[in-house]
């Protein structure tokens, strides 16, 4: 098997790690960091389970080798808290009850950060064509759909106050 070395930013700290270059970035980040947040689903990309944010682009990782990330920065749905503190996303999820068995909401989370970062004030309609690459068969997204405005808000606010 030809291995690579591969150097990667995850959740804020610097990886150096021998991989296959037939591994999937989502088997990589799952098997060889632990990081199980991000889920295997279709790998297809077709329900968003595997979804991370590559170098501030929510990306699905069923789609890319691992190789093919060196040098990136990544950030899973385990780097969205911080020293402690849950992200305004996570905090709408558990407020609005935005999951129910919870298989899609790291990639959920993953794409509502990413659309945040992009459009800080989304309506409804805007939220829901964010969040379309990611399926959930339990929730029928409203609840998700408001735990991502109450995310908003909160940032909003959080960046008035920092103002």
């Amino acid at each position: 098997m030809s291995t690579h070395s591969i150097t990667l930013t995850v959740n804020g700290r610097e990886i150096t790690q021998q991989v296959e270059a037939r591994t999937l970035l989502v088997h990589f980040i799952r098997e060889a960091l632990s990081l199980t947040g991000t889920h295997i689903g279709c790998d297809t990309t077709s329900c968003g389970a595997c979804t991370i944010s590559m170098n501030g682009r929510a990306v699905k990782s069923c789609t890319y080798f691992a190789v093919q990330a060196n040098g990136a920065t990544l950030e899973t749905v385990e780097g969205l808290a911080q020293n402690g503190t849950l992200h305004p996303i996570q905090e709408g999820f558990w407020e609005k009850h935005g999951l129910q068995c919870g298989f899609c909401t790291p990639g959920m989370m993953i794409s509502a950060k990413h659309l945040l970062s992009q459009n800080p004030n989304p309506t409804e309609e805007e939220i829901r064509w964010g969040i379309a690459g990611n399926l959930c068969r339990c929730t029928g997204y409203n609840k998700i759909v408001e735990a991502i405005q109450y995310a908003a808000e909160k940032m909003a606010a959080t960046a008035e106050v920092a103002e």
